[in-house]
């Protein structure tokens, strides 16, 4: 009886698993994909992942989350079913991009910027609200 439950016990915690772990990008165009990904999916802990860490950023996707979870059940439900339109990707050096792009869903048009940091790639968010 209890290896049954020992057994049972270890399935329900590796089911409930919090750890995803995700892939480091391989280049500026991955990181940014993945980016853009989570957060029309509401994935704000995979946006994270791929993003710089600094306390600006953070804000602005903590914006970015509460913003997707006040949307109704259908209006989130049509930001992840959409596709990720890329319309140009400029690399500006070895070590930065600006990923131009809109999604199927609003068709507004969205920037980010992509930097190499640490031999990671990953997006500088604040980027996409800076006038340009």
């Amino acid at each position: 009886m209890q290896k049954l439950l020992l057994i049972s016990l270890l399935f329900f915690v590796s089911c409930n698993s919090n750890n995803v772990q995700f892939s480091k990008a391989e280049n500026a165009f991955d990181a940014g994909r993945e980016f853009i990904d989570g957060t029309l999916k509401g994935d704000f802990k995979k946006a994270a992942f791929y993003m710089l860490t600094d306390s600006i950023n953070q804000q602005f996707l903590a914006v970015q989350e509460r913003d997707f979870r006040l949307k109704d059940k259908e209006g989130r439900q049509q930001l992840r079913t959409s596709s990720i339109n890329i319309q140009q990707v400029e690399d500006l050096d070895s070590i930065v991009s600006i990923i131009h792009y809109n999604n199927s869903f609003d068709k507004i048009n969205q920037s980010v910027k992509v930097i190499k940091q640490n031999n990671n790639w990953l997006v500088d968010y604040k980027y996409s609200f800076q006038k340009k």
